[in-house]
């Protein structure tokens, strides 16, 4: 049952990336439409992310006060339809809201399976579940550009937001009835399964949030998170356009190329996963475990950026992306899986907290970057902005500490036995 659990995961993942990028490859089809700037195009990319930063913490509560159950479907329905919405924009304003809707719905999508995989998951599979379900979200993302262009190339740009809210919509559906907060509430879970887990998430405890503690704890991961989020953010919302507007590439050819960039961070999510459980089962520490592979990630990232502020050869330029993109992705699921370590009882509204960096990152990123490219007419001075925070994250990553743990309703109820 835990495996049928995380396939529902995955497919959330999956989707949401289809629902959140599919936007970058219809971009120069909407941008010609509707008329817009690159500045203006810019700011309508980065509508989805205003609401999903702030509705990260409160969203993680709601996973946590409520469960996981109710609450990621609900906001499926929301996102689904805000999808199919998009579709019928005739101009800024409608595009705009109908991104704002989309990041309302996914905002507490993330937490909220957070809280879920830290009631089914082991501890020692946590970044395993991390890294496989964020490996589909990146599958998503790569599987967009060209899924999206056929749709555009079949019928138009608007179709492809209409099939896709419709498939989000059934996601919706098909979570409500098949999955439960509580593990041993599910009909088909086994004794085995329910004996791997810790009495904490048999017994399903939502004490109150400790917020003090709590902002102490990750707050610093928080703005890891941002960094990370400022380059995906990048990948999410303007490669495709990089690749058109700086190669002058048509429709499927830079389909093709953002695909093969993205397709790199789907081997990255699922290796910086198995790799941080690796070293955390070898070495007993999780700040070995956790914080190695979130510093090596970000450095790497920004040494294979680098070359790409030099050199305009399109196979170069392509492998340096891929490779930076596989090193960024490696700290993925780490990011994610500390708020579990930090907060094992408060998994939802600590992930929103972390993740709230990455939103902020969404509103400022995507649009501040479509600023500087029309402001410079070049795409090396984003790109090295960009390159600036990987490297002022992976030096933040050294101050965080996933060894400091929240106490456990658990552990406390046993100590006071």
């Amino acid at each position: 049952m835990r495996g049928r659990v995380m396939l529902l995961l995955c497919g959330m993942y999956f989707i949401t990336y289809l629902d959140r990028v599919n936007i970058s490859t219809a971009a120069p089809y909407i941008r010609q439409d509707l008329g817009l700037s690159n500045t203006q195009l810019g700011l309508v990319l980065s509508a989805f992310a205003i609401p999903y930063a702030f509705f990260q913490i409160f969203g993680g509560f709601l996973a946590d006060r409520f469960g996981p159950r109710k609450l990621l479907f609900l906001v499926g329905i929301l996102w689904g339809l805000s999808t199919v919405f998009t579709g019928f924009a005739t101009g800024m304003a409608m595009l705009f809201a109908a991104r704002l809707a989309l990041g309302f719905g996914e905002g507490a999508a993330f937490p909220g399976a957070t809280q879920a995989m830290s009631r089914w998951l082991p501890a020692d599979q946590r970044g395993f579940g991390q890294g496989v379900t964020h490996a589909f979200a990146r599958l998503g993302n790569a599987v967009a550009p060209l899924l999206v262009a056929a749709m555009i190339v079949a019928f138009d740009w608007r179709a492809s937001f209409w099939v896709l809210g419709v498939v989000s919509l059934g996601w919706a559906a098909l979570w409500i009835y098949h999955y439960r907060d509580r593990p041993a509430d599910h009909p088909r879970m086994g004794d085995v399964e329910l004996s791997e887990l810790s009495q904490a998430q048999r017994a399903d405890h939502r004490p109150p949030v400790p917020w003090g503690a709590l902002l102490r704890r990750i707050l610093p991961l928080t703005f890891v998170d941002f960094t990370y989020g400022w380059m995906l953010w990048v990948y999410l919302t303007w490669i495709p356009s990089f690749f058109a507007g700086s190669y002058g590439l048509k429709l499927t050819q830079f389909a093709l190329f953002s695909t093969l960039v993205l397709l790199a961070g789907v081997a990255g999510d699922m290796v910086g996963g198995v790799l941080s459980d690796s070293l955390l089962r070898r070495t007993g520490s999780l700040r070995v475990a956790r914080r190695s592979v979130l510093v090596g990630g970000l450095l790497g990232s920004f040494v294979f950026i680098l070359p790409t502020l030099f050199i305009h050869q399109l196979g170069l330029v392509t492998v340096c992306l891929a490779v930076a993109f596989f090193f960024l992705e490696l700290t993925n699921p780490v990011l994610w899986s500390i708020p579990m370590d930090i907060a094992p009882d408060h998994a939802g509204t600590a992930g929103g907290l972390m993740n709230t960096g990455f939103g902020i990152a969404g509103i400022l990123s995507p649009a501040i970057f479509g600023l500087l490219v029309d402001q410079t007419g070049s795409w090396v001075v984003p790109f090295a902005v960009s390159a600036g925070l990987l490297m002022l994250g992976g030096i933040v990553s050294l101050r965080v500490d996933p060894a400091n743990k929240l106490p456990s309703v658990a552990g406390i109820a046993a100590s006071q036995t």
